[in-house]
């Protein structure tokens, strides 16, 4: 079984955000191979100046991942923009948990080489997503199709 380590940071700044070890259990269920992922939460002032640094966007964008190897370990950053991702929750009639769970599980798919660049891409990446969702109970990610996960 691979086991995943995480680090968080940040989180004592958002209180809404559930315990590292429910985070650390959702992410365990998109796992493939031994784990290393830093989560970093922001907020929108960081998470703007990060996607403009990293992607020549200037706007907090939801999630950002870094990954960095796949083999013989996964490594990878993640950064979630609390404000953005509560906005969008709101938007989409989601519970918070929900989509903080999906945007976490969407990071770690992405750092395992997951995509969603072409039609073929998404439909397996979402699979995946739909797939672990389900096994945590929560309801599909992609049944409303109102914007995606990530832009």
């Amino acid at each position: 079984m691979s086991e995943l380590f995480l680090c968080t940071q940040n989180m004592c700044k958002f209180p809404q955000l559930p315990a590292k070890r429910t985070m650390e259990r959702w992410m365990k269920k998109a796992i493939e191979k031994d784990t290393e992922i830093t989560v970093r939460f922001v907020d929108e002032e960081e998470g703007r100046e990060l996607n403009n640094t990293y992607r020549h966007k200037d706007y907090a964008t939801n999630v950002l991942t870094f990954d960095y190897t796949k083999d013989p370990i996964v490594t990878a950053d993640v950064v979630i923009c609390v404000p953005v991702l509560e906005r969008q929750a709101k938007e989409q009639n989601k519970e918070f948990k929900h989509h903080l769970a999906h945007l976490l599980i969407h990071s770690v798919l992405h750092a395992h080489g997951y995509d969603h660049l072409n039609e073929e891409e998404a439909e397996v990446m979402e699979a995946r997503e739909t797939e672990i969702m389900l096994s945590l109970k929560f309801p599909n990610p992609y049944s409303d199709r109102i914007g995606m996960v990530h832009d």
